[in-house]
């Protein structure tokens, strides 16, 4: 457990295929205590736990992941851990957020990714289709066990951008926020960001 006067929350935003994750791990390798939560990573086990048959069902059990997603901030929160969160947040979860955040006097701030459209789309493409990434994500029919399944689930460019700019992806923050474009990854100054981010937090 980690001090009260540690009270603090790093929100990594910004659309599919910026980098968040990468850059949690960053922020992580210079200073473990942080701990990462992941909405992914929960739902990935219910995707193997209950398994769908449709898109219908694949929502429910999105919802369900989002469940235990908050009780498991809420958790973090009361033992006054570090937390870090990646996500391609939008209004759907600001609400939620803000309240917990502030209803444990929380310190947030945001780092909200953003970059080309049609480079990002790129991106978040090459990563469905690894053999490393949950195939539930792709498909709208899954059971773990089964044969794998063709792809069947992926959004085209056009549905990728109208998304994106519908939830206002690049636009979500809470707290001292920075904007960081990484269209390119060589041009992103990663010390620079933790820096900026030490000193915001420990100001």
């Amino acid at each position: 457990m980690t001090n009260n006067q540690d009270r603090f929350i790093i929100i990594l935003a910004g659309p599919p295929g910026t980098g968040k994750t990468y850059l949690a791990n960053e922020i992580i390798k210079e200073d473990n205590r942080w701990y990462l939560l992941s909405y992914d990573d929960i739902k990935e086990e219910y995707f193997d736990e209950f398994g769908f048959d449709n898109l219908d069902e694949k929502k429910e059990l999105g919802d369900k992941a989002w469940a235990t997603y908050y009780e498991k901030l809420e958790k973090s929160f009361n033992q006054s851990e570090k937390m870090i969160i990646d996500y391609p947040f939008s209004y759907k979860q600001e609400d939620t957020l803000k309240q917990l955040i502030f209803q444990y006097d929380y310190t947030p701030i945001t780092l909200t990714l953003y970059g080309d459209m049609r480079e990002l789309f790129k991106r978040q493409k090459e990563r469905d289709l690894k053999e490393s990434r949950h195939i539930g994500h792709i498909v709208t029919r899954f059971h773990k066990g089964d044969e794998i399944r063709q792809p069947d689930d992926l959004d085209d460019f056009k549905k990728f951008k109208e998304r994106c700019e519908d939830r206002k992806y690049d636009e979500f923050h809470i707290g001292d926020y920075q904007k960081i474009d990484v269209t390119n990854f060589e041009n992103v100054d990663l010390t620079r960001i933790l820096n900026w981010t030490e000193s915001k937090l420990y100001k």
